[in-house]
């Protein structure tokens, strides 16, 4: 799914799959709360490359409200628990999102990704 995403006639499919299906895909949450999941990528580019996404659907960065303070709070609660999870503090990370048109799906997320958190991640 991800290289039809790539193809920018494909993307509001890509972005109407994503807004009405997350809940059902069969990928394995590492670590979930009640406005984020948290998920390895199908097609990862790095040793260790998670994509961390929203509940519900925010087509950029732009539709979040400063004033929603927990929704921020479990963004960083996933955060920092993948980090604990896979030693990220000592080994080094990214914490990367997109907009306009270097997002390549239109459903805002973040990639959380290293060099060094390959196979021998915990």
């Amino acid at each position: 799914m991800l290289q039809v995403a790539r193809w920018r006639p494909a993307r509001p499919l890509v972005a109407f799959i994503f807004k009405t299906m997350l809940p059902f895909m069969p990928f394995e949450r590492l670590v979930e709360n009640d406005h984020w999941m948290a998920f390895n990528h199908p097609q990862p580019d790095y040793p260790l490359h998670i994509l961390i996404l929203p509940r519900k659907f925010l087509a950029s960065i732009e539709d979040v409200s400063a004033e929603d303070l927990e929704f921020h709070n479990d963004f960083y609660e996933i955060v920092q628990a993948l980090i604990a999870e896979f030693e990220l503090n000592c080994r080094g990370y990214r914490l990367i999102t997109n907009g306009g048109p270097n997002q390549q799906i239109p459903y805002w997320h973040w990639h959380l990704i290293s060099d060094l958190g390959g196979n021998d991640a915990p």
